[in-house]
């Protein structure tokens, strides 16, 4: 299937739309780059070590930018080590205070985030602009519906989908006004119904890359809710070229669902596909604890494979025989099955780690055949 193509349900497919291609660091988003995940990390960013351990622990499930936030002159100039410790391009968030952003591209961030209606006035904007283009940092112009200007909020009666689109357009023309046209914009609700005519009115109306994501989502149930009907139906739609999935939560689980929602919508296919079943009266092992063992350790993995965690003997195989390798519990025992083919019967208290020894071995097998 071609990348920029998405299966709609009726089976037809759906062309992603056409974006201008910017780079983050070594990062190409927009054009017909996949769809990229980032984060953002929830550490002070004055404390480096425990920011840049949180950033490796993002990085190794796959985040590709990491954004932090700058409060202060501090945390700007921390950015300096930061970025020294850590494989991918950092973002720094600012909002406010123009010389924040002057002093975090100096320090190094290779992006920066700021609502140019907020950022202190034309000429201190045209500041920050300056060094964006001396030092080739692209801006991310973020608009949100609590932060809308005052004139545009009340022109519309409210953040609107109309009256955030109108923002961001009047901030991308700021820009682009002083000759830098490298940006990403975003243009973020709390609403999922806003959420997404807001992105869908404003790809009719700009071509640079869109960031999307619900803002203030809640935590892992309603903001996982919430951003995969939001950003699944953009990314069905064709629109969107990175995401964030916002949950209050560790940030290592808004990647995992990040990642979740891509496959479902057919935009890209990173790590495990998890089968689970969802437990009956006939589960005898404690199928939660392994399941989530599972998914743990299988956000380390970024290779495609298809794992199957079953709490029955009897039905496990025959429901699963699509997975590449699966497991199935039964009373103090469980089975290892490739197929419909079992490969071991082991105790319940062994079954965790064979089960993973054969995954590894499978993914190895499949290593091997893409190499041949």
């Amino acid at each position: 299937m071609n990348k920029r193509d998405c299966k709609t349900c009726d089976g037809s497919m759906k062309e992603r739309r056409k974006t201008r291609t910017i780079f983050i660091g070594d990062i190409a988003i927009g054009g017909d780059n996949p769809v990229v995940v980032q984060s953002m990390c929830n550490t002070d960013t004055r404390d480096v070590s425990s920011t840049v351990a949180q950033i490796k622990r993002l990085e190794a499930v796959g985040c590709e930018v990491i954004r932090v936030a700058v409060p202060d002159m501090e945390a700007a100039q921390a950015i300096t080590d930061i970025v020294k410790s850590i494989s991918i391009p950092l973002i720094a968030d600012i909002h406010f205070d123009w010389r924040l952003a002057v002093v975090s591209m100096e320090a190094g961030a290779r992006g920066i985030r700021i609502n140019p209606g907020n950022i202190g006035g034309r000429e201190k904007l045209e500041k920050v602009v300056r060094v964006a283009r001396e030092r080739a940092v692209p801006i991310r112009v973020g608009v949100n519906s609590g932060s809308l200007e005052a004139d545009i909020r009340k022109r519309h009666g409210g953040p609107t989908p109309e009256a955030l689109v109108e923002s961001a357009m009047r901030n991308i023309e700021y820009v682009c006004d002083m000759g830098w046209e490298e940006i990403k914009v975003s243009i973020k609700s709390s609403d999922v119904m806003d959420t997404i005519e807001s992105y869908r009115l404003l790809s009719l109306r700009s071509d640079f890359p869109l960031h999307i994501g619900v803002t203030e989502a809640g935590g892992l149930i309603a903001g996982t809710v919430k951003s995969s009907v939001a950003l699944g139906s953009l990314l069905i739609d064709g629109i969107g070229d990175t995401m964030r999935v916002s949950l209050t939560r560790d940030p290592e689980e808004e990647i995992a669902v990040a990642y979740e929602i891509l496959r479902a919508a057919r935009r890209r296919f990173r790590g495990p596909e998890i089968i689970s079943c969802p437990t009956c009266g006939r589960t005898e092992i404690d199928l939660f604890s392994l399941a989530e063992e599972v998914e743990r350790r299988a956000r380390q993995i970024p290779h495609p494979i298809k794992l199957a965690v079953m709490g029955c003997v009897v039905n496990g195989p025959g429901e699963a025989r699509e997975a590449d390798i699966g497991l199935a519990g039964g009373k103090g025992i469980g089975i290892i099955f490739q197929g419909e083919r079992v490969l071991e019967k082991v105790r319940e208290e062994d079954l965790l780690e064979r089960f993973w020894f054969h995954v590894e071995r499978v993914l190895e097998e499949k290593f091997q055949q893409k190499k041949r």
